[in-house]
């Protein structure tokens, strides 16, 4: 079984030059992803937000990632907008309390946050508040988190590249082929 930073490095090389940016970045991927491939390995569900911009990004991950043509078990992932419809209308404060309590109590704290999008966004709030939360956030410089500009002219192409990464290193988890845990 291989070490998840040296099976991502090669998996990153196999793809060719188009994801030779991503090599630089490496360590930030395995550092956030293999905790995020931990916690989807020990059952949580994945509770996925985006920002507006990003709201395609969050249709193609429901989509695809229990496609059926993929030889996998079914994860659990939800949209935050799909467990409360009204969440771009919380200001924070008490609101956001009440709806992380009710997800709380829906998931028995075994769920994690994954926000892809800016990182100024409302939309990030909730996710900013656990320590487990999964990110690939835009212009903030944030702790355990994989770190992208929004004004990157290839961003679109770097978020689906990204995507095929994880994905990747989701089947090789979930087989046996990597270690998250190193």
């Amino acid at each position: 079984m291989s070490e998840f930073a040296q099976w991502s490095l090669d998996a990153i090389r196999e793809e060719g030059g188009c994801f030779s940016w991503l090599e630089e970045q490496r360590f930030d991927w395995t550092t956030t992803t293999s905790q995020a491939l931990e916690q989807i390995l020990s059952g949580k569900t994945i509770i996925l937000i985006t920002d507006e911009k990003r709201k395609w990004l969050e249709t193609y991950i429901l989509d695809y990632l229990n496609n059926a043509q993929l030889d996998r078990p079914l994860l659990p992932i939800v949209s935050i907008d799909s467990m409360y419809k009204h969440y771009n209308s919380i200001n924070g404060g008490e609101m956001l309390d009440i709806v992380e309590d009710m997800i709380s109590l829906a998931h028995k704290d075994e769920y994690f946050f994954w926000y892809i999008g800016r990182g100024e966004d409302k939309r990030a709030d909730i996710a900013k508040r656990k320590d487990t939360s999964y990110f690939w956030i835009f212009d903030e410089e944030y702790l355990n988190a994989f770190n992208l500009k929004s004004y990157d002219k290839l961003l679109d192409i770097k978020l689906l590249q990204l995507y095929r990464l994880f994905n990747a290193s989701l089947n090789a988890a979930m087989y046996g082929e990597v270690d998250v845990e190193s």
